[in-house]
């Protein structure tokens, strides 16, 4: 063989391993792509479904206006209902799979009934029978259909998750890792194949170019950004010169490989966050959704009731009646502010940032729970650092977020205790400046396998609670940039540190 088709040979084996990467490149960018687009159509088919859960909860609505008679479009407006679900319906329907199917045939199952029953409440109703019409409401739409819808809702989005979000980051991890296994055996290829033309070569030219040998002994220790001396004009200088030439393209390879793995690693904590994040947005979006529905189930009962109950005190002359009717209005009260608590966290918060003294905010605080811990005999404590930098936030949710968090304190201490307030500077996990709020109690405490979820909407640990004190006041937080942390023992109190960043 000579000298030049050894050359000629060499150069093609150490020319493949680029081309497999090259083709292996075009091959996971385009499984890359179908993931993704498979997961837009996944995400489209649950927005879908959203508006038809969302046109098939406005049916309770609707014949409860007309129920109320204060709506005598109502009936017509559930028509036109009726004609948006079936629309809704026919669209969810046609994207799903085969196998997802029963889902649809369980929905139209449940607007079946669902029009069942509205057709005979108006019936009833239009008969005269409202009484009855409104206990068949009651009894199969409010105890029977909607929890059922709901049941049904849940069950819906979660398969949603696990085969679009989850089946998305499966798909996506897989095409990593085997990315990697085909990259690794590509780099086996390419040394194998630089070694073998090595040999080759070299076993043909011997001492002429011992020069050019070591040179290429060296790069095959890994030292590929070595320099390579090149003094031959002939052939055998041509080829010290394109040796030279590769070595730099291998060496820039690496580096666009450890580039390319630092990418991937980036793209899979993005794709991680972005699944938390949508999993928060599709459990906020329920909250939201049944907070709508109880704020139109209770309180226009709740409204009723209370000036039933009012009428009813003016008019009442004994003692025991009118306790009653009072403990009445008191408790519709309560309901409706739980009510108005659901609504006011489900709902976006305006965000106003301003530059803020700490310590002015909680001085502006105390003065709101000062009858409170003399009730409760709890004693205060403050320990505010002087000369505290000023950090951005908006003031009415940091204030909002300071009283959730000091009234569980104190609902945590009924029998009496002490309450400590500090605040001091202090960086934040990550090394930046900013502002510890410390606040703590030595009440009942909270137990070691409910402190996790206790941040999380309806978790609670009293008989009375709402679960949503410290989960605005996270929420709060989190939106002005800065972290909340809880650490409670039972039997000796708890401790809420809020860290915020300066301004």
């Amino acid at each position: 063989m000579t000298f030049q088709r050894k050359l000629l040979l060499g150069f093609s084996l150490m020319a493949l391993p680029a081309l497999l990467v090259g083709a292996e490149a075009i091959r996971t960018n385009a499984l890359e792509r179908r993931a993704l687009q498979a997961l837009g159509e996944n995400m489209a088919r649950t927005r879908t479904y959203a508006e038809l859960e969302s046109a098939m909860s406005d049916q309770s609505e609707i014949i409860w206006r007309y129920l109320s008679g204060m709506d005598p479009t109502a009936r017509q407006e559930f028509d036109l209902n009726g004609q948006v679900i079936a629309y809704w319906q026919d669209r969810w329907k046609a994207a799903l799979r085969p196998d997802e199917m029963p889902m649809a045939t369980s929905v139209e199952e449940i607007e079946q009934q669902f029009r069942v029953v509205a057709l005979r409440v108006f019936a009833q109703y239009d008969s005269g029978q409202r009484q009855a019409a409104y206990q068949t409401a009651r009894a199969e739409l409010r105890e029977r259909l909607e929890p059922a819808l709901t049941e049904l809702n849940r069950n819906i989005y979660r398969k949603a998750r696990e085969s679009s979000v989850r089946g998305a980051y499966t798909r996506l991890d897989g095409l990593v890792a085997a990315e990697g296994r085909v990259l690794v055996a590509l780099l086996v290829l390419a040394l194998g194949s630089a070694i073998a033309a090595s040999w080759r070569i070299s076993g043909g030219l011997a001492r002429p170019i011992n020069e050019l040998r070591q040179a290429m002994a060296v790069a095959g220790t890994g030292r590929l950004d070595s320099p390579i001396n090149v003094d031959a004009s002939d052939e055998i200088g041509d080829l010290a010169r394109a040796f030279a030439r590769m070595t730099q393209a291998l060496h820039q390879s690496s580096e666009d490989m450890v580039r390319l793995n630092g990418e991937l690693a980036g793209k899979v904590a993005q794709l991680e966050r972005t699944q938390a994040q949508l999993v928060q947005s599709e459990r906020l979006a329920s909250i939201g959704e049944m907070s709508a529905a109880v704020a139109h189930g209770i309180r226009n009962p709740l409204a009723s009731l209370r000036a039933a109950a009012q009428l009813a005190l003016h008019r009442a002359e004994s003692p025991d009646t009118r306790e009653y009717l009072g403990t009445i209005i008191a408790e519709v009260d309560r309901l409706d502010k739980r009510v108005s608590h659901l609504l006011s966290f489900s709902r976006p918060a305006p965000f106003h940032p301003m530059r803020e003294s700490v310590a002015q905010l909680i001085e502006d605080l105390l003065p709101v729970f000062s009858e409170l811990l003399r009730e409760r005999r709890v004693e205060l404590t403050l320990a505010v650092a002087p000369a505290l930098p000023e950090v951005r936030v908006d003031p009415m949710q940091l204030e909002q977020a300071l009283v959730e968090i000091i009234s569980n304190a104190l609902d945590a201490m009924p029998e009496g205790g002490r309450l400590r307030i500090a605040a001091r500077a202090e960086n934040a996990a990550d090394g930046s400046p900013g502002i510890l709020i410390e606040i703590a109690d030595t009440g009942v405490g909270i137990p070691e396998q409910v402190l996790p979820t206790v941040c999380q909407p309806f978790i609670t640990t009293r008989p009375e609670g709402t679960g949503l004190g410290l989960a605005v006041a996270k929420r709060f937080v989190e939106q002005n940039g800065g972290r909340l942390a809880i650490a409670s023992e039972v039997g000796v109190g708890t401790t809420v540190h809020v860290q915020l960043p300066i301004a």
